[in-house]
């Protein structure tokens, strides 16, 4: 076996005393060591240290292939570190990896948190709202900062979202001999000495949240009119069946809600929509679930827009499906991938029922009426019928 060129090794506050035998070692015998400027003073590199670039590059460590090197990051460098960015790049057995405890483990040790029960976020160049999904009453979450005035930041953020009673612990240089830990609520934020690297949990204390659950109300979305309704967003979301990971093309996407739910499913969405005012909002709607980093917004129609786009898992048509259309995405999807159109007018039915009796697949009528005022009293108003076709290409 060729002997591994780079060692990735994390380190904590507490420098070279935190760090086994092994990791000693390969400092050592290293030739280049790259790091932040904090992790190189911590082991005296020297002239043999390299600060990572800005922006962030793991480029200069690949040009020293052949050499030995060392790649230092913070903790853990496969949990928000610079590990999976390098061993992407790299053939196995070119990299020997030395984890250290990370900062969320550090801070869950000192609370005595239950780490698989914490949203874990690093909000080093993120906005807070990818803070979004995480929000709800007695929820809990570690929160990684870019630096010391994020923390105040951070505080009046989840204040404007009326957690203002939540439970701060503004934690600093966890681990090492400057570690310092204070408590306070959200609302009461005042400290101006708050130094990096910090960390913030959060004990939760405010509104509900987003459900879980598939259909969430219209108001949480930006819309114009044109909205998959909650009722039936449910029911489309349910036969899209979304998973950790899988990609979603939305087509003919209007105000992006079914890619949203989608996303807060645990998946990535293509949201492919000819006009740019609600493409706009379909981007609005993201950033405001902090969803941004999932969501990506292709303006155009379909298929034409569809060129050089990832294979999908699941595709759903929600408006302006025709022949032509259902003809190209049958042609080019891969085997295995969900397909599922809604149909409002006649002509759309008429194409989905065909389509149906030559593919198979599931054909759903959905009928649905709410109470409204009649008269003095109320009776029952039936909204339009929403034709649902569905199949594994």
């Amino acid at each position: 076996m060729v002997e591994p060129w780079l060692a990735i090794i994390g380190i904590g506050e507490d420098g070279m005393a935190g760090l086994s035998a092994s990791c000693h070692a390969e400092l050592a015998r290293a030739e280049v060591i790259f790091g932040g400027p904090r992790h190189l003073a911590l082991v005296e590199a020297a002239d043999r240290g390299r600060a990572w670039p800005v922006p962030f590059s793991v480029d200069p460590v690949l040009a020293e292939r052949g050499r030995r090197v060392v790649a230092l990051a913070s903790g853990d460098p496969f949990w928000f570190g610079a590990g999976a960015s390098l061993a992407a790049r790299l053939d196995p057995g070119e990299w020997v990896a030395h984890p250290a405890p990370s900062t969320f483990s550090l801070a869950a040790g000192r609370l005595g948190w239950r780490l698989e029960q914490v949203s874990c976020r690093g909000l080093h160049a993120a906005p807070f709202e990818r803070l979004i999904p995480a929000l709800h009453a007695n929820g809990r979450a570690i929160c990684l900062l870019r630096h010391g005035p994020a923390a105040g930041d951070l505080a009046q953020w989840l204040v404007g979202r009326g957690f203002g009673a939540s439970t701060l612990h503004v934690m600093e240089a966890l681990g090492g001999p400057r570690e310092r830990i204070r408590t306070v609520l959200a609302a009461d934020f005042a400290f101006t000495d708050v130094a990096a690297p910090v960390a913030v949990a959060i004990a939760m204390s405010g509104p509900p949240g987003l459900s879980r659950a598939s259909g969430l109300p219209d108001s949480t979305f930006i819309h114009d009119g044109q909205i998959t309704k909650r009722p039936i967003r449910a029911l489309t979301l349910s036969v899209l069946a979304p998973r950790p990971g899988e990609i979603l093309w939305d087509l003919g996407a209007g105000s992006g809600s079914i890619s949203a739910e989608w996303c807060l499913a645990g998946g990535q969405a293509i949201a492919v929509e000819i006009r740019a005012d609600r493409a706009e909002t379909i981007r609005a709607n993201a950033r405001t679930l902090g969803l941004d980093h999932l969501l990506r917004v292709v303006e155009g129609a379909a298929p034409t827009a569809l060129a050089g786009l990832p294979d999908p898992d699941a595709v759903f048509i929600g408006g302006g499906a025709h022949a032509a259309l259902l003809d190209h995405l049958w042609a080019m999807l891969p085997s295995g991938t969900r397909i599922v159109a809604n149909g409002v007018t006649l002509e759309t039915e008429a194409l989905l029922t065909l389509w149906h009796g030559q593919k198979g697949g599931e054909l759903l009528r959905i009928e649905l009426a709410s109470a409204a005022p009649l008269g003095s009293m109320r009776g029952w108003r039936p909204a339009r019928p929403v034709v649902q076709w569905s199949v594994t290409r």
